[in-house]
């Protein structure tokens, strides 16, 4: 193979262009010549000699490069393959991680980054409002494994200390949050766990780990923030077509062993084609369509935060959002430029009818809008608009809802790229008609 010669290292150009161009050399794949990258459909692949397939799983998982060396042996699609790891090298990449573990949805990313982390009899200290799905794995399925999981209030920094006990193992929030858009400071959080880690052990410390699935790599790198591990659905921005479903943990090379195995013995595993889908459409297009989805989000943001009909609008790049500093020092573009995402959320304001305002308002723009979809997920080319309370957070009690900050009233809007006047005529049309 032709060596290639470059007069610039590739740490100096910008995220932008790695996100497109990635590892044309990756160590993954022997490949230099395709302008696309190759795409593997085996499940099993062919062994020289026996020596070489047991030294292929005395490899399996292991981050060290020594051991390692330059091309690792596949052995089994579920163990590892070429794909879905120059996937894996360009996520971490991105996220400013080491190592990078792919996964068949974004909840089995989060399973493997619990499961790694913890052990029977330790604990999740959880920030209060979380994705549906994330809590009921929290409360229904860590506890048949005696993790137990306890919610917390993370905005309140000056008491979050006096929550963590001994058996608190790991600190879980997502910022911003799903779906009231709360900001959590990461690097405040992470001088805690440090101040509680000063007395521990190295398996007992304290863990801080972040779901980056709203505000992606491009907007939010919390590793740089002070996250010790970075869960993420691909399936919504990173993904950006709504074609292929996947989940990331990206973190530290320490940790790589532990979710690779933890990965092949739960299963759980992205597949090539899904892999492929990801690596060559949806990372190399996110910073050009979060760029693009965060200015229609400002538009559409003011409308709303105007209209008679809105009580509140949440959404990071408004004047009026409470957590205003805390998102221009947080929510920023690897070029330093402040990128408050595509995600908001807006509450009505309440009628006496025993339908909600904001189910006819959701019910009338899946009837009659074409710029404005109802469909749960998140991040898509497509503007899509959803019901939490009674949609992607039914999981949780009414009453937990409601003293956790979300309300009946409380709409979820994902901007694409439509045109940004179509989007607010639609919703102006359909505030009109409710």
């Amino acid at each position: 193979m032709e060596v290639r010669k470059h007069h610039r290292k590739k740490e100096d150009y910008k995220l932008r262009t790695h996100m497109i161009h990635g590892s044309f050399d990756s160590k993954k794949w022997d490949y230099d010549h395709h302008v696309v990258p190759p795409v593997s459909h085996s499940t099993a692949f062919r062994l020289t000699s026996l020596e070489r397939g047991a030294k292929g799983f005395v490899q399996f998982a292991s981050a060290d490069e020594a051991l390692s060396g330059h091309m690792p042996i596949y052995i089994y699609d579920r163990l590892d393959e070429p794909t879905r790891a120059m996937l894996e090298e360009n996520l971490a990449y991105a996220e400013g991680g080491e190592v990078g573990v792919t996964f068949a949805s974004g909840m089995a990313a989060i399973s493997a980054a619990l499961g790694s982390a913890l052990r029977q009899g330790q604990e999740v200290l959880a920030h209060h409002t979380l994705y549906g799905c994330t809590y009921s794995l929290m409360t229904n399925w860590l506890p048949r494994f005696g993790m137990q999981t306890r919610f917390t209030d993370f905005l309140k920094m000056e008491s979050l200390q006096e929550q963590i006990t001994p058996a608190t193992r790991v600190l879980y929030f997502e910022t911003p949050t799903n779906p009231t858009m709360e900001l959590i400071d990461i690097g405040g959080v992470r001088r805690l766990a440090d101040q509680v880690n000063s007395g521990r052990e190295e398996r007992d410390r304290v863990l801080v780990i972040v779901d980056n699935t709203f505000a992606t790599p491009y907007c939010q790198r919390p590793l740089k923030l002070g996250a010790h591990i970075v869960v993420e659905s691909l399936t919504k921005g990173i993904g950006g077509f709504g074609t292929d479903m996947g989940g990331a943990v990206v973190g530290p090379a320490e940790w790589y062993n532990k979710v690779m195995l933890f990965r092949k013995d739960f299963g759980g595993v992205l597949s090539p084609r899904a892999a492929w889908g990801i690596l060559v459409y949806g990372l190399p297009t996110l910073a050009t369509r979060m760029s693009n989805m965060q200015k229609t989000a400002q538009h559409v943001a003011d409308f709303l935060s105007k209209h008679p009909k809105v009580a509140c609008v949440r959404y990071p790049g408004t004047d009026c959002f409470p957590q205003k500093a805390l998102a221009h020092r947080q929510m920023i573009s690897s070029d330093g430029l402040f990128a408050p995402g595509s995600m908001l959320y807006f509450v009505l304001k309440g009628s006496d009818s025993k339908q909600s305002l904001a189910e006819k308002l959701v019910d009338y723009l899946a009837e009659h809008a074409y710029s404005i979809t109802l469909a749960v997920s998140l991040g898509q080319v497509k503007t899509l608009i959803e019901h939490p309370f009674s949609m992607t957070h039914s999981a949780l009690p009414d009453e937990q809802k409601r003293a956790f900050g979300m309300h009946p009233e409380g709409i979820r809007l994902s901007l694409g790229l439509e045109d940004w006047h179509d989007i607010i005529r639609d919703l102006e049309i359909a505030l009109e008609k409710v």
